[in-house]
């Protein structure tokens, strides 16, 4: 490196990062453009072994990004939509979908000239940008980060230093000791992965310094092995903040790819032999033994079917004992039962945000869990109407309620977070109106838990008063809470089912909150003459229409919600937007 500056190393740097820049954009453009097939394939399938390795590969090689697509199955993991057995096989596909990335870079890179039209493509897709539809656009970024890849390939390789005493220059100096430097390169490959959490951006690394000289093809190859244990770092790293059969669908990415790396080390010098004859097979030459043009489509050639082989046979081998790495895993990470009544998000965490698009469905189930909550807080609620003021019972019972709505107040702000930062994501149009939609249910729920606890409240008050009911006011209570307790079931049935929903659906949830509000007016009327009839006192009356209101109230939140899924999900057209609340 004789006249190698430090701007250089920084232009080298920025060459790296157009790079992961462009296959990030060109990951996401695609999401945008498949996300929710993506959604669908991901969560309706993987009933066998084999169907889940498809869907890996076909994930993987869509997003183009093993990293991408094994954070997705952790996320999916988390959410409940897939079991760590069924994530086991997508994962193993997805390491052998990752070799498509080295087959574009092996054959758009070198053989053909991708930087003389990564300008033109721009201009192509700059153009679908400023389209109206949401595809297009989608299309055009998805060109534009195939353009800056390339741009950044091309730049990685006509900034990097050359190997005249540069810090490079041990690496060469270390690539002809045998299988020690097999060794050396593996954890080069792993440690490089790692920093950039790209095993492609490793590739094309490897690739330039095998192209140019400065280490063989052995060692590229050894290099490249090592980059499969360096790409389990991001999914694991997603973990750390998600459940615990999250934690072990990584730790079983992670063992997979180590135990296959471990026997291709074992087996290095023969199996790099093998890889030789195969690409002189298919007529590119001995990449040991090629110089100039040639050497280096050859070496991009060897090096692709390297990666690919590799995974294939590990593939082959291991997915026989997907139920081994499940008992590994469950050895490693004891599964801890916590209390029901603690906060835990269930299915999102702030660890799993590599794919906006699909990290909608999980915020999706987290609102389902939320609701669900709030259910069980209510039933407390109708329990705590008939426990006997000032008991020992009532007072463990208030002070549940109690926790449930701190708990609901927190789940509250955590989802709404969570769904602030996958909408500063690349979303789709429509994925953000969901995320809107999403937000204002959520609110909605809140005050569903605010309800629950006012009437909890309300019970307070009445004992701190001295008033009593009669059996006819808990007779009338009991049919309210009856009511309002089956809307918040159906309330459920429909979050759990809203990408599904369709607008005739939602009819007997607006029925039920009418006939709720028909009951209110009811009851209201009666507790006037009930009042002036003396069947019981005026403050008792109080109490108990401050109860029934509040019921009420609960059923204008639980219709809001539909609604909210209404305006987002459902056929817009079949539904009336008539309903008023009193």
């Amino acid at each position: 490196m004789n006249n190698y500056s430090f701007l250089d190393f920084l232009t080298l740097l920025g060459a790296v990062g157009l790079f992961l820049y462009g296959m990030k954009v060109m990951s996401e453009g695609l999401q945008k453009v498949a996300g929710d097939r993506m959604r669908t394939i991901l969560s309706a399938m993987t009933r066998n072994r084999f169907s889940g390795v498809a869907t890996g590969i076909l994930i993987t090689a869509l997003i183009q990004s093993s990293s991408a697509s094994t954070v997705m199955v952790v996320s999916f993991v988390n959410a409940g939509l897939m079991s760590l057995q069924q994530s086991m096989a997508v994962i193993m596909g997805a390491n052998v979908g990752t070799t498509f990335t080295a087959w574009i870079i092996a054959i758009f890179g070198v053989k053909v000239n991708v930087n003389a039209l990564a300008v033109p493509l721009i201009a192509v897709a700059i153009l679908l940008l400023f389209s109206k539809n949401s595809r297009y656009k989608s299309i055009g970024e998805f060109i534009i980060g195939f353009s800056f890849l390339f741009m950044g390939l091309g730049m990685i390789s006509a900034n990097v230093p050359e190997l005249d005493a540069n810090t490079l220059e041990f690496l060469a100096n270390y690539s002809s000791n045998g299988f020690a430097s097999v060794l050396l390169f593996v954890l080069v490959g792993m440690v490089i992965t790692m920093v950039i959490q790209s095993s492609a951006a490793t590739f094309a690394i490897v690739l330039v310094m095998s192209t140019k000289g400065w280490i063989g093809f052995d060692m590229a190859c050894a290099a490249v092995l090592g980059s499969n244990i360096g790409t389990t770092i991001t999914p694991v790293l997603a973990s750390l903040s998600a459940n615990q059969t999250a934690k072990k669908a990584a730790l079983g990415h992670f063992l997979f790819n180590l135990f296959g790396t471990v026997w291709t080390t074992i087996l290095f010098f023969p199996f790099v032999k093998l890889i030789i004859w195969i690409t002189e097979l298919l007529g590119q030459g001995n990449p040991t033994a090629l110089q100039g043009e040639a050497m280096a489509v050859s070496v991009s050639f060897g090096l692709s079917i390297f990666h690919t082989v590799f995974n294939i046979i590990n593939l082959g081998v291991m997915i026989w004992f997907t139920n081994t790495y499940v008992k590994i895993c469950n050895y490693f990470i004891k599964s801890n039962t916590k209390d029901g009544e603690e906060f835990q998000l269930k299915y999102i965490s702030s660890g799993l945000l590599n794919a906006s698009e699909l990290n909608i469905m999980q915020a999706q189930r987290e609102i389902v869990v939320y609701a669900q909550r709030i259910q069980r807080m209510y039933d407390m609620v109708v329990e705590l109407v008939h426990t006997k003021l000032g008991t020992v019972e009532f007072n463990k019972l208030y002070s549940r309620v109690g926790k449930y709505e701190e708990i609901s107040d927190r789940m509250e702000i955590e989802i709404a977070k969570y769904l602030n930062r996958v909408v500063d994501g690349r979303l789709s149009y429509e994925g953000k109106l969901r995320i809107s939609a999403m937000l204002n249910i959520i609110s909605e729920i809140e005050s569903i838990a605010d309800s629950c606890f006012n009437i909890a409240k309300s019970l307070i008050r009445k004992e701190e008063a001295h008033v009593h009911f009669v059996p006819e006011q808990y007779q009338n209570i009991d049919v309210m809470m009856k009511l309002v307790s089956e809307a918040i079931t159906d309330m459920i049935i429909v979050l759990a089912n809203m990408e599904h929903i369709k607008g005739n659906d939602l009819t007997p949830n607006i029925n039920k909150e009418n006939e709720i509000n028909n009951y209110r007016n009811l009851l209201r009327t009666e507790n006037i003459e009930n009042i002036n009839k003396k069947l019981y006192e005026y403050q008792s009356g109080i109490f108990f229409m401050d109860i029934i209101s509040e019921s009420e109230r609960i059923g204008d939140y639980v219709v809001n919600v539909i609604e909210g899924v209404e305006s987002q999900y459902s056929d817009q057209s079949a539904l009336s937007p008539t309903v008023t609340h009193n």
